[in-house]
């Protein structure tokens, strides 16, 4: 996979960076309020953990800053191979992180193929 989560400081920072329209669609969320991204993690984090992100997007020069929580939890040997991490749904207020990630999937938001979460 072409992501890296690194863990800053606290528990609740990340760094994501996600290179390839594949691996942004199987993360994004869009069936959750605000949208969201799941972030492959062996890390215990709790249901409505607050978590600060630091998203890159195919390269793009900036880095996006995302606030928001921890809405799923996939476990560490999880039914059907499923990677380990978690869901973390966008707080209101800042769509910044959800327009970048819906101009890039474009077309594809409709499709069956599955991702991390459904």
């Amino acid at each position: 996979m072409n992501e890296s989560v690194s863990p800053g400081p606290r528990n609740g920072i990340l760094s994501l960076n996600i290179k390839d329209k594949s691996v942004l669609y199987a993360a994004y969320m869009p069936f959750i309020k605000n949208g969201g991204l799941f972030i492959p993690t062996n890390k215990s984090y709790r249901l409505g953990d607050e978590v600060f992100m630091l998203l890159n997007l195919m390269d793009e020069a900036e880095k996006i800053p995302v606030a928001g929580k921890v809405a799923w939890i996939t476990p560490k040997g999880a039914q059907g191979n499923r990677a380990a991490g978690v869901g973390v749904q966008f707080n209101d207020g800042d769509n910044t992180a959800r327009s970048r990630i819906e101009t890039h999937l474009a077309g594809a938001l409709k499709s069956d193929r599955p991702t991390h979460t459904m």
